[in-house]
């Protein structure tokens, strides 16, 4: 994706890009000034170092891509697009954007999510898969509201940054409905690109 400046509902501009490998340090600035009520339901521990580095190695493979966006050289977002590995699967991937919580309810995590749903368009993928832990209702309910429909519950499947044992909500969209309803927010923009 090409570089793009973005503005926010409050008027802040910000610079959505794909990350880069120079880009380390101040992802590692970003996860760690995360809230731990933010961390504590990723996938894997963001606070260290070794396992961040491994996991942008993953975007040389071609089925990962990485995306952040910045305000006044700071990361303030992170978005990921996965597609599956797997040969019965290569028409799904599987998406996770997180916003830092001062630029939450501004408009970030839809942009983000935008550029992610064209990245999508670009590789042939035609479903969007996402996991989340049972406490994340506020992702639930965005999830909801952009046409993703829940396909079950897990009950006790995977343990929080805590070690606490949480329910997995697997949720999926078809990347047509996802673009029904994500038009609503972008009509006049660059968007239509995707299509």
């Amino acid at each position: 994706m090409r570089k793009k400046t973005e503005v926010l509902k409050d008027g802040t501009k910000v610079v959505i890009r794909n990350l880069h490998a120079d880009d380390l340090d101040r992802l590692m600035k970003f996860y760690r000034s995360l809230p731990l009520d933010d961390r504590v339901y990723l996938k894997v521990d963001v606070t260290k170092r070794n396992v961040v580095k491994q996991r942008m190695k993953l975007i040389e493979e071609g089925t990962v891509f990485r995306i952040i966006a910045q305000h006044d050289d700071e990361i303030i977002g992170d978005g990921m697009f996965e597609i599956s590995k797997e040969e019965w699967r290569k028409h799904q991937g599987e998406l996770r954007v997180i916003v830092a919580r001062d630029f939450q309810r501004k408009g970030l995590g839809m942009i983000m999510m935008r550029e992610l749903y064209c990245l999508a368009m670009n590789k042939g993928v035609d479903k969007i898969v996402v996991k989340m832990m049972k406490p994340q209702v506020g992702a639930q309910r965005i999830c909801k509201k952009l046409g993703f429909h829940k396909e079950t519950t897990i009950p006790n499947y995977v343990w929080d940054q805590a070690g606490e044992p949480q329910d997995l909500v697997i949720m999926s969209c078809d990347v047509k409905d996802l673009w029904k309803e994500l038009e609503h927010f972008y009509s006049g923009s660059d968007w239509r690109r995707c299509r």
